[in-house]
């Protein structure tokens, strides 16, 4: 698809003008929207998200994102989910005694990392699976993390004919998850649109899959 159409779901969280510029960069038509209608009818959709998992949770909430989400994901459309935009889509997250819903379109709960120095912030290499379509050619280029929390463990069980997740790993402290290719729902923990020329390319191998 030539200059597929983006919609940036602004919901009052997340450097939205960033991961516009990229986007752009990478080849997409991208227009910033809160819109239902709107966000339904783009060809790829992107939940971006920084700050605390309830805070995000909660501004979704409002202009009923988990909705939008869910509806796009019934029909196969793609939806790409960024830092907290990521979190948001397991079951719930708990962040300073704080125990918040997720969207839930993936089991288990988002948690702080076991590190010596928090947050995790700046460049770092990842761990792909073989078949990943959004690391081709970039496998082994470092991306850049701003967060303190993450989900540690993949814990859904998927089964034939459905395709198997690819799940991608990141290391600071323990292990835990750098992105997901799950059909037509694709999530980082990363933020592309501050990784340069590798944040880029991903975001042109994810463009490919619209």
């Amino acid at each position: 698809m030539i200059n597929p159409s983006v919609v940036i779901l602004d919901y009052g969280s997340g450097n939205v003008h960033s991961a516009a510029k990229a986007l752009e960069l990478a080849g997409a038509r991208v227009v910033l929207s809160a819109d239902r209608s709107v966000a339904e009818a783009a060809d790829g959709l992107v939940v971006p998200g920084v700050g605390a998992f309830e805070a995000v949770a909660r501004q979704l909430a409002s202009v009923r994102g988990g909705a939008i989400v869910e509806k796009r994901l019934t029909g196969s459309r793609p939806v790409l989910g960024i830092c907290v935009g990521m979190q948001v889509l397991f079951e719930h997250g708990v962040e300073r005694g704080n125990d918040t819903p997720g969207l839930g379109e993936w089991p288990g709960v988002v948690t702080e990392l076991d590190a010596p120095i928090l947050p995790h912030m700046g460049w770092n290499t990842v761990e792909t699976p073989e078949d990943t379509h959004l690391f081709a050619g970039i496998r082994d280029e470092r991306f850049y993390f701003v967060h303190s929390y993450a989900a540690q463990e993949w814990t859904l069980e998927v089964h034939d004919p459905f395709p198997q997740p690819k799940i991608t790993w990141a290391r600071h402290g323990g292990r835990f998850i750098a992105a997901v290719e799950n059909g037509p729902l694709t999530a980082t923990q990363f933020h592309p649109e501050k990784s340069g020329d590798a944040g880029i390319r991903l975001l042109k191998n994810w463009l490919e899959t619209l």
